[in-house]
Order: structure tokens, then sequence, then C-alpha cells
């Protein structure tokens, strides 16, 4: 299977010179390197070309490194079923790049594109309805981003008085702020609830 990855990592080298920034194999797949302007067409070549034929997408994911100025990694998956081989595509981006949309290439790319830009917030240029999808109306932030609280900004509820969903400013119970990280069940000097028995003078 190296040896396959191997020559397609080469094919794809001589076919696309100054389109692919670097290629490696990992975990028995080819990831591709590519910068955002070249997207749309090394997507396309990978669907047409005869030796390719990567005619069906998997995913279309994020991954979040703040520490650097391109932060977030939009990751594709595709798969040939013909060659039976898996490629994983990836492009950087930072808040403000667009990132060109695959979806006149693949179109089951449009939901995937949404889940990435409403938990990461990658904005993806020329998707047709580029809206959020997991997250609900008016929701601030994007939530898969590292440098987003644990606890959010609001918490939802339904209100039975009120007949609708009301939010409301997350409130940490101060039992929870104190919270022993360590493990509960060594090293504690105070007794957990239903624990009584464990402890001996």
């Amino acid at each position: 299977m190296t040896a396959s990855l191997s020559e397609l990592s080469t094919y794809l080298g001589e076919k696309l010179i100054g389109r692919v920034n670097d290629a490696d194999i990992a975990y028995g797949e080819l990831t591709v390197h590519v910068e955002p302007r070249d997207l749309v067409e090394v997507m396309t070549f990978l669907r047409d070309d005869a030796r390719c034929q990567f005619i069906s997408i998997i995913d279309v994911c994020g991954a979040d490194y703040p520490s650097r100025a391109k932060r977030f990694d939009v990751v594709y998956h595709l798969l040939s079923p013909k060659q039976n081989v898996r490629i994983r595509v990836k492009v950087q981006a930072d808040e403000e790049t667009m990132v060109p949309s695959i979806t006149d290439v693949y179109p089951g790319a449009d939901w995937f594109e949404r889940e990435t830009y409403d938990l990461y917030g990658v904005l993806f240029s020329g998707h047709p309805d580029l809206r959020r999808l997991l997250t609900d109306y008016g929701f601030e932030g994007h939530p898969l981003r590292k440098d987003f609280p644990l606890t959010g900004f609001v918490e939802v509820r339904y209100d039975d008085e009120a007949k609708r969903v009301i939010y409301e400013p997350v409130e940490l119970k101060q039992e929870f702020r104190n919270f022993d990280f360590l493990s509960p069940w060594e090293g504690t000097d105070y007794v957990l609830p239903g624990d009584e028995k464990a402890k001996t003078n």
C-alpha cells in the first residue's frame, strides 16, 4: 500500500507542478498540502484524472493551531473507489483568508463547508449558502476554536411559562469552580458522597 501511495505522490508532483507544496504518507494515507488559490484546480484534477478518480468526498473538517499565523487547517478527505485509495488534501488559512468553495467540483461538500465555517469560522468564497449549520441563530463565536471558552457564553433552556427557548448568561455554581482535579479516590481530605465506608480512621 505504501508503495502505491508513494507512486501516487510522485505522479501528483509531476502532474501538478507548482500546485502541490508538499506531500507525505502517514498512517496509510497520502496527505497533499495545497495553497488556497490552487485548491479548486487540484480537486478537479483529483476527480477527473484517469489515474486518480477520487470521485467521492468523505469529509471536510478543520483543525485549529492558534500559535501559527495561519491558524486553521482545512482538511479534505477523498476516496477513489476504483483505485481503492484515500487521499487527504490540506489547506492552511487564517481568520481572514477566503478558502475557495469546492461545491462546484464536489456538490457533497456543501454542508461539510458550512459545518467548518460554523465551528471554526473558516470563510469559503463562492459557497452557495454559507451560514451556520449546527449552532443556533444569533450564536456568538466558533465552538471548536481552541480559544473558545469551555463553558460558552450563554445557556439555553425552554421556559414553560414563556413557551419559548430563552438564553441566560452561564452561571457556574461555586462547588464546580473549586473542583479537585486530582483523582477523587486518592489523596482527598474530604469524604465524597456515597464513599463514607471507604474512608477509615
